[in-house]
């Protein structure tokens, strides 16, 4: 009884409704219509849909699809084929092109279903009505929302197109397995855009709508097939192709083309989410992690495309170099590669088997960077400062200052000897006298033009020319600062994402960074000519077989416990790190230097 009772209610409301939309009132000096009070009242432009966002490589090669939460890419009217659009009008709205958004002849029919079954078996409703329930309103069966429905498809209808209402409507409705709108079901299940469909593939994607859980044609291929058929009967009942050709459509085979969702290079993408969220922050000036956070789901949701400088072929050679040369279970490794020339990060290795969500080691992990840093802190910082060359002379001989006596690697003195032969074997003692020469507040002051995440006031002590860091560098961190060897002493923050586009191709979001001169050209081709030694004869010479100009500095710190090299080659700065996650001696395998083939199979030409 209470069905009836509710129909008969609609049945009296929906003629008072027409007369009203109808029919305008006006009183003195205060005249206001039902169409006004519509505008006021229903904002078309909330919609609760949302878009697949991507992550680009650098040949615009899609490489991760972003769900938030579903997967949708939206197709333009022009992009959507009109044989499908009339498949959807025949099954779903035979009178689409006349009525206002409302049919009642249909919901007369609906009715007399639903007294007899005592249930809300069918809703009547129209393509209209249906986008309104997708875009604005919620799936709820209950007559409060029909009548929202049915006010909100009369608006929709005042304010778009018949043919614009019908790209909307396409892409909106569900397809299930979360694809939602026809771009993400052509692609899910054949792998094709919506204009690339065969007649007989639209016509089967055209069947999973009306109860996408019922048609799943993953599960229940048989039952999505048997009604594609039923609707290409009714294309021809009602005279858009013929029968022969409805017939030949029927038996053409559908063949699905299922993958599971692209997350090709976990590694990159794990970065570049990252660094969205720095580039999101500078440009929005949001510094709450809890409105970033949000405000990053939001962009997500509305289907933007993250453009990335990733070089897969660079990427494929930096993941198989890493897993390659760490057959140890518990040794792990982390390597970024860097293109100097343009400032890209064009590969990143997070760590030997990185799956999507693992902690990436090269950016979230810090490490002691051992005499790595030796470059940066120490011989960079003294070129700069004083009339210095590579022949220049430095005692090597033992020290100790306030009760700190750093070693030289062995436990091995020397004498007097020249810079190149200090920084290319990696002593310690002359690195310390170095430092205290040039002063570490004034060597920390050229660091801070790299921005080092985890280096604090309590870094700035001698220990430091040795790599005696609190915390550390990462792995990305030691890369980019290494870029300044081949740019002649300018530093120009690496990036992995060179733009952010909306799903209408609009920019959003682009890098602004401005160069900084951290030294002088000639303090840059010092240091530059001392890591090209240093493979040629010093403590890189496994590497040498990279190339001819290639340069670079190891760095290995105390019991072991981590290695490293950065370097550069042609147009390419690599950075390695191995060790353990919880670092402990790698003794065993010093004498493999497995950083310093990473590094070489990642760079050689």
């Amino acid at each position: 009884m209470r069905i009836i009772t509710g129909y008969l209610l609609i049945l009296l409301l929906i003629p008072a409704f027409i007369a009203v939309v109808i029919l305008t009132y006006t009183e003195a000096g205060n005249a206001v219509s039902f169409s006004d009070t519509l505008d006021e009242k229903i904002d078309l432009s909330e919609t609760k849909l949302s878009h697949t966002s991507l992550i680009l490589a650098s040949n615009d090669e899609v490489i991760t699809e972003i769900y938030r939460p579903m997967n949708r890419s939206y197709a333009a009217g022009h992009e959507i084929p009109d044989f499908i659009k009339n498949v959807f009008i025949i099954s779903e709205d035979r009178n689409f092109e006349k009525h206002p958004g409302f049919d009642l002849p249909a919901i007369g029919r609906a009715l007399a279903i639903n007294i007899h079954s005592d249930d809300i078996e069918q809703g009547a409703s129209t393509i209209t009505q249906q986008l309104a329930r997708n875009q604005h309103l919620t799936h709820h069966k209950s007559y409060n929302r029909k009548l929202s429905e049915v006010l909100y498809a009369y608006q929709l209808e005042k304010s778009f197109s018949k043919a614009e209402i019908l790209e909307q409507y396409l892409n909106a409705i569900y397809f299930h397995n979360n694809a939602y709108g026809i771009k993400a079901a052509a692609d899910l299940y054949f792998k094709k855009a919506p204009a690339k469909l065969s007649e007989a593939e639209q016509t089967f994607l055209a069947a999973i709508p009306n109860n996408p859980s019922y048609y799943d044609p993953i599960k229940y291929f048989e039952r999505t097939k048997k009604r594609q058929e039923r609707l290409i009967d009714q294309l021809a009942q009602h005279g858009k192709i013929k029968s022969e050709a409805a017939e030949k459509l029927k038996k053409e085979p559908i063949t699905l083309k299922v993958d599971s969702r692209k997350n090709l290079n976990p590694d990159y993408s794990s970065y570049a989410l990252h660094e969205l969220r720095e580039l999101i922050s500078e440009q929005e000036n949001i510094n709450n992690t809890n409105d970033l956070t949000a405000r990053i789901e939001e962009l997500l949701r509305s289907g933007v495309t993250i453009h990335t400088n990733l070089d897969i072929e660079m990427q494929k050679r930096t993941v198989q170099a890493v897993a390659a040369h760490l057959p140890e279970a518990k040794i792990q490794g982390a390597a970024t590669v860097i293109n100097h020339e343009t400032g890209q990060i064009v590969a990143i290795s997070g760590g030997k088997g990185y799956q999507s969500g693992d902690f990436n080691r090269a950016y979230q992990a810090f490490r002691q960077p051992g005499s790595s840093i030796k470059p940066l802190l120490v011989y960079a910082p003294y070129f700069e400062r004083f009339d210095a060359n590579r022949d220049s002379q430095i005692n090597a001989g033992p020290l100790c200052i306030k009760g700190y006596c750093p070693k030289n690697y062995g436990g091995s003195t020397y004498g007097v000897v020249t810079l190149e032969r200090a920084f290319i074997n990696s002593y310690n003692t002359p690195a310390v006298r170095i430092l205290q020469q040039v002063g570490v507040d004034e060597a920390f002051g050229d660091l801070k033009a790299f921005d080092f995440g985890k280096v604090t006031e309590q870094d700035r002590v001698l220990a430091a020319a040795v790599g005696g860091f609190t915390t550390g560098t990462s792995p990305l961190e030691m890369t980019s600062a290494y870029t300044v060897f081949s740019n002649k002493g300018l530093f120009l923050k690496p990036r992995a994402i060179s733009k952010v586009t909306g799903y209408n191709g609009e920019v959003l979001y682009k890098w602004n960074d401005e160069p900084v001169q951290v030294w002088n050209p000639s303090t840059a081709e010092k240091v530059r000519s001392l890591l090209q030694k240093t493979v040629t004869s010093g403590t890189a010479r496994k590497v040498a077989g990279a190339g001819p100009d290639a340069g670079g500095k190891t760095g290995t710190t105390n019991d072991f416990k981590d290695f490293w090299f950065i370097g550069f080659n042609g147009p390419l700065t690599a950075g390695v790190w191995v060790g353990k996650d919880q670092p402990e001696s790698m003794e065993n395998i010093n004498h493999q230097s497995p950083h310093l083939l990473i590094w070489r199979d990642i760079v050689k030409k």
